[in-house]
């Protein structure tokens, strides 16, 4: 890798870290939109007695606990594979918020790995919030109703100029609800809340931030998020 490739992807990492990728080529305002969602286990948009809406198996969450995410160089199935594993915890599991996100910090590309991890963390609820979600043995998971690469970022993959997005790079945005199951006052009860959000990925050997890797199986790896409920159109 030349030094003026060096260059133009420290350039593009600078820009997504700032929340402005291709601002002045596409004209579209991201203000924010690499910035996770502050979750504080905020109250639920619907409650209703915990039925037999599809989710995991009761209790699979608690016995198997954080997971591997199953990256390959399918960027959609690495795409639902992170958003699984973002989403799905169990309180009740023993394990931590840090605990979950773990496999997602092994599936994030080198080259952004501490921004990724931020925007990872901000996704799971905050220690205080796990305590106060454990009392009620809270679960959660996803269901992926859409899952598309977004316009915004069709127009600035053919509008950019030559280096200016690496090879392997994509986006998906996706919209879902994430559901949550507990107790409150002993009874059972879950919640939905509509959630839209956009997962951006590298694929293949530029996902490597060290030039000796070797590794060139064409593997997707977590790039970063964006914020939750703004998402890439």
């Amino acid at each position: 890798m030349d030094h003026t490739d060096r260059r133009h992807r420290a350039a593009l990492i600078a820009a997504i870290s700032g929340g402005l990728i291709l601002l002045a080529l596409i004209g579209i305002g991201l203000y924010g939109l690499f910035t996770g969602p502050n979750n504080t286990g905020e109250p639920p948009v619907t409650q209703k007695p915990h039925t037999s809406t599809p989710g995991p198996t009761p209790g699979a969450v608690q016995e198997y606990g954080p997971q591997s995410v199953p990256t390959s160089s399918d960027p959609q199935a690495t795409a639902l594979a992170i958003i699984e594993a973002l989403f799905t915890w169990d309180t009740t599991s023993g394990y931590t918020p840090a605990d979950y996100a773990q496999p997602l910090a092994d599936a994030t590309a080198g080259l952004e790995a501490d921004a990724a991890a931020s925007d990872v963390r901000a996704y799971l609820p905050t220690p205080a919030a796990w305590t106060q979600l454990r009392t009620h043995q809270t679960q959660q998971w996803i269901t992926v109703t859409d899952i598309e690469v977004p316009a915004a970022w069709e127009t600035a993959v053919q509008q950019a100029a030559p280096g200016q997005i690496l090879p392997g790079m994509t986006a998906y945005t996706i919209t879902g609800t994430r559901h949550r199951a507990g107790t409150w006052s002993t009874e059972p009860i879950e919640t939905e809340r509509p959630v839209t959000f956009t997962v951006f990925l590298v694929c293949g050997e530029s996902r490597s931030d060290d030039e000796t890797d070797e590794d060139t199986d064409g593997s997707c790896e977590l790039l970063r998020l964006s914020q939750l409920d703004t998402p890439l159109r």
